[in-house]
């Protein structure tokens, strides 16, 4: 199972710029998540045909946040993933997160509100930030999406955009 997987997006509105990315980089994926920060709900219409799941973050507006959940865990291609934008500062978001979920046997934890991609292993749960579709300040401005391939074990990779 392939999984395209998009975080701090920070738009009100869909771009032509997610539109495209979407078709190109997400063209051959089973599935989209999105770890949040959207801003505004009509930024899923930006995925087309494909299936969202997405969670709020907190920059969302008060519509996203009562349609779309803090954090869900999802049964996919036979792992346990976690979603979950996150909280808090940068420093120790990886423990603040992991214990959010203490007890659910994750095989992957998905998040963003870094901004800052994120691949590895801790505990035998990979935790994967895709970074920000938006950029930053704190990224010198560096934009990225992320795939998941559930697989005979997870694997993460980032994509530049």
């Amino acid at each position: 199972m392939k999984i395209g997987i998009l975080s701090d997006t920070h738009l009100s509105k869909p771009t032509e710029e997610l539109t495209q990315v979407v078709q190109s980089v997400f063209s051959d994926v089973d599935l989209i998540l999105h770890a949040g920060d959207l801003i505004e709900l009509d930024i899923l219409t930006a995925v087309g045909d494909k299936e969202v799941i997405a969670v709020h973050g907190n920059m969302d507006s008060p519509e996203c946040k009562r349609a779309l959940p803090e954090w869900r865990i999802l049964d996919l291609g036979g792992f346990r993933v976690g979603l979950i934008h996150g909280f808090g500062a940068p420093l120790g978001i990886e423990k603040r997160l992991l214990s959010r979920f203490a007890g659910e046997q994750l095989n992957v934890l998905v998040f963003g509100h870094t901004h800052h991609p994120t691949n590895r292993v801790a505990d035998g749960v990979l935790l994967f930030n895709p970074g920000a579709f938006a950029g930053s300040w704190t990224t010198l401005g560096k934009r990225s999406v992320g795939l998941l391939m559930l697989e005979d074990t997870p694997k993460g990779k980032h994509i530049s955009i």
